[in-house]
């Protein structure tokens, strides 16, 4: 059997076409592959951005997976797994992000519920125009008393 590389979209046809004979989850380093056999080949599915063998972290995840392509009979190789090789990423900025996001959701909820106190405030309102006037009224005053 020869072995080599295979990416979703091919993945996704072999199985509609019916021609996917085993599916296979092998344990590598870092995380779990899958494996395809069908005809005389044995082949393994590939990330489509990177071209590298993919490795999905959790097997639940792998799982379904392999259920959204119709997959649902599969044999699982842990030979080769090891948990000390199970990097899980921390992403200690994410957290930042998300306080930064809820700090700017209770801002906008904040400012929509001051902006309507001040549509509805029953008090009598004056105009722009109106406040320029006065105010430059008042500005005039003040020249006047400071010369």
């Amino acid at each position: 059997m020869t072995t080599e590389t295979i990416d979703h979209s091919t993945l996704s046809r072999l199985i509609e076409n019916g021609s996917v004979r085993n599916t296979s989850i092998v344990a590598k380093p870092g995380g779990w592959a899958i494996q395809i056999q069908h005809g005389n080949e044995e082949q393994t599915l590939t990330a489509q951005r990177s071209g590298q063998v993919r490795l999905f972290k959790r097997l639940e995840t792998l799982v379904t997976y392999l259920r959204g392509l119709g997959i649902n009979q599969f044999v699982v190789d842990a030979s080769s797994y090891d948990p000390s090789q199970m990097k899980t990423y921390a992403r200690p900025d994410r957290a930042e992000a998300m306080k930064q996001a809820h700090e700017a959701a209770a801002y906008d909820e904040w400012f929509k519920r001051q902006v309507q106190i001040s549509i509805d405030d029953p008090r009598p309102s004056i105009s722009d125009e109106e406040t320029r006037r006065i105010f430059a009224a008042k500005r005039d005053a003040l020249r006047k008393r400071v010369r």
